[in-house]
């Protein structure tokens, strides 16, 4: 049981948590299932198969050739295009001549993680119980000095914020201020990111779990930082970012709801 907020930050009475608030906190499943959600979105690459190949390049080893074999000349024993009129031309069709094909190319390689669909449900009610859990979420990094209490469930008015201020005016009156001005700043990343167009990072924020159908789920990708979900659509990955747990998040009391039948009980 937990107390119910307003959008003014003042007490409305007490709700009951669902029992997969109650789930054993698991961070060696949580990091499995955050893998195998990103290596997902991998996509395999590779070469066409012929590239490099496409060429009349013939390697003539047969004394049978006449004029266009290469033994016995200062010539090296590759396959040489056939240039019109007779005779031999360059070589083509190996990876040290020009226009080859590469050495070692990519094999289009299929990333993808498998993980047991047990163990992605236990994962999932694992991180949602984490997001309860005040020790988790100081680890994060978030500022929750001035949070009334975690987990944070307010009324179902929140779903109805159809603009960013005056999302950003409920967290005010919910004491989620000090959070908020902690992801303004991006950071610069140091990896090779950076040379591919990734230089600046966003740290990650506020969590808002809503019911179907809400409005906060578009003004709230105007806050940096700020992810608004679906209780339906919930995944690891919105609740425990890089695999770790403990994210601060907002939960509505339709979104509640939707929790047990969503992801069963414990």
């Amino acid at each position: 049981m937990t107390k119910l907020h307003s959008i003014e930050g003042a007490s409305k009475g007490t709700v009951n948590l669902p029992a997969v608030f109650k789930t054993p906190y698991r961070p060696d499943v949580i990091q499995r299932a955050v893998i195998a959600q990103q290596s997902s979105r991998r996509t395999p690459y590779a070469q066409y198969e012929l590239a490099g190949r496409h060429t009349s390049a013939e390697y003539y080893g047969q004394r049978k050739e006449g004029a266009r074999i290469t033994m016995n000349k200062s010539m090296s024993r590759l396959p040489r295009i056939k240039p019109g009129g007779g005779g031999l031309g360059q070589v083509r069709g190996v990876s040290q001549a020009k226009a080859g094909p590469k050495l070692h190319a990519p094999k289009g390689t299929d990333y993808t993680k498998k993980i047991n669909n047990k163990e992605a449900q236990l994962a999932l009610k694992s991180a949602i119980a984490a997001t309860s859990n005040i020790d988790l979420i100081l680890q994060r990094g978030h500022k929750v000095s001035e949070v009334p209490e975690v987990p944070l469930v307010v009324e179902d008015a929140f779903e109805s914020l159809s603009k960013a201020k005056d999302i950003l005016a409920a967290f005010k009156k919910l004491g989620l201020t000090a959070e908020i001005e902690r992801t303004k700043t991006k950071t610069t990343g140091s990896s090779h990111g950076v040379s591919r167009g990734r230089v600046k990072r966003t740290k990650k924020s506020v969590l808002i779990v809503v019911g179907p159908k809400s409005k906060v789920l578009n003004a709230a990708t105007n806050i940096p930082g700020v992810d608004a979900v679906e209780a339906t659509s919930l995944t690891v990955e919105d609740v425990a970012p890089g695999g770790k747990a403990g994210r601060l998040t907002v939960w509505t009391q339709s979104a509640l709801k939707h929790l047990p039948t969503q992801h069963g009980t414990q």
